[in-house]
């Protein structure tokens, strides 16, 4: 990762380790980046929805403030991010806390193939480049790679399946991230559990 936050350019390029042509190569610009009160010591919400007061700032690059137009008449986003402090990843992951290891697509862990990180959050007010939001889950610092209006009728689908599978993996879970087993998990290194 190619980082510059005071020009705004943050530059990602994606390499399918497995394939070697180029066509297998994907390149991602950041829009902008979070401003916020979270970093890896102080911890981040697991959750941003489940924390609504949690308060932060998406500065979008200068180039793509035109794009902004009507985003204010919804109440919630989706933001797209880079997980820029996730190191490494595996096939199965014990989240914080959690007696039981997961397949990784069945978890929302930081640590994955393509570290792409996926909100709901809500959208507060936009001056000029800047979204005011809150709900949110990131570090400071944060990439965004997109941002899209949630549409409730088509980007909702509750079924009893998906409750009872939420409910056992852990994902309505409050917890912040701030104790030294998600710093590990975070940063891919082994803890002693």
């Amino acid at each position: 990762m190619k980082s510059n936050l005071d020009s705004g350019i943050i530059v990602f390029i994606l390499i399918v380790s497995s394939c070697s042509n180029a066509k297998n190569m994907i390149k991602y610009e950041a829009i902008g980046y979070f401003s916020t009160e979270y970093n890896i010591k102080t911890g981040a919400p697991r959750q941003g929805v489940l924390q609504p007061d949690s308060k932060g700032t998406i500065i979008l690059n200068d180039e793509y403030k035109a794009g902004l137009q009507n985003l204010n008449q919804f109440e919630y986003i989706f933001v797209l991010f880079h997980f820029h402090e996730a190191k490494g990843w595996e096939n199965t992951v014990a989240p914080p806390e959690s007696e039981h290891e997961f397949g990784l697509f069945a978890t929302r862990s930081p640590r994955r193939p393509n570290p792409i990180g996926l909100s709901l959050i809500k959208l507060d007010s936009i001056k000029d480049n800047k979204l005011f939001v809150s709900g949110i889950d990131t570090f400071d610092g944060t990439p965004v790679l997109d941002i899209k209006p949630f549409l409730p009728t088509i980007d909702s689908k509750i079924t009893e399946k998906n409750l009872m599978a939420e409910y056992y993996l852990g994902h309505h879970d409050e917890d912040f991230i701030n104790d030294s087993l998600v710093k590990i998990f975070i940063k891919g290194e082994k803890s002693d559990k």
